[in-house]
């Protein structure tokens, strides 16, 4: 959000994502088996489960809402926005993160309140330069 402000004038526009849960990228190498097998991610044999109706993808459908994100006229003019589905994700419920966990994550939709706030956006924004 923060980042889309800074680059407008520049014709630059920025789009935060989620691409969906997606198995055998090694960002689940941090991740026991026993814990993907609860949260649904793989199956008894390790397999990835593929359930895109519940946001468990393939690489190539979780690569699906970057590119439309990238290419898609209709973002033109926009910025700043949270997109999952390949479409501009809708506001959340403020009370679900308290009830979101790993084995329902996948069936969450929506982007949290607070991680649109301008507010929060900027205080990141200078932390993120700070620590840098």
């Amino acid at each position: 959000m923060h980042a889309d402000a800074r680059g407008r004038e520049d014709g630059i526009r920025a789009f935060s994502l989620h691409p969906g849960g997606i198995k055998n990228t090694g960002l689940d190498k941090h991740v026991s088996d026993d814990m993907l097998r609860a949260g649904g991610i793989i199956d008894d044999s390790g397999e990835a489960v593929i359930r895109p109706e519940h946001g468990m993808k393939t690489c190539e459908q979780g690569a699906a809402t970057s590119v439309w994100c990238a290419v898609s006229p209709q973002l033109d003019g926009l910025g700043g926005v949270y997109c999952e589905d390949v479409e501009i994700a809708e506001l959340a419920p403020a009370d679900q993160a308290d009830s979101i966990g790993l084995s329902d994550a996948h069936t969450k939709r929506g982007v949290m309140p607070f991680a649109v706030d301008p507010e929060s956006a900027e205080r990141l924004w200078k932390l993120s330069e700070t620590l840098v």
